[in-house]
């Protein structure tokens, strides 16, 4: 059974998940961005660019990761709203 975790917003461009497997989700990836980024400034140091520049590919990566895993998940396609249709 294909249940869709998420709906097309009613207002601008994007999904809000609407079950909880949709909001785990979501958090637990909020939840991982700010925990790299509490790493990257604990052990990379703001001179190291390198690592900064690695950093930040690896979280463009799982940025178009979880953009793509929500479209697959959405009930409807992605497009930009303006309120309810007639």
């Amino acid at each position: 059974m294909n249940q869709y975790w998420f709906r097309p917003k009613r207002y601008g461009y994007g999904a809000t998940p609407i079950v909880w497997q949709g909001w785990v989700v979501t958090v637990g990836f909020g939840v991982l961005l700010a925990g790299s980024i509490i790493a990257m400034k604990r052990f990379a140091g703001p001179a190291n660019t390198v690592d900064w520049l690695i950093w930040a590919a690896i979280i463009a990566v799982g940025v178009w990761w979880f953009v793509q895993f929500v479209r697959r998940r959405t009930d409807g396609e992605w497009r930009w709203r303006w309120g309810r249709e007639n």
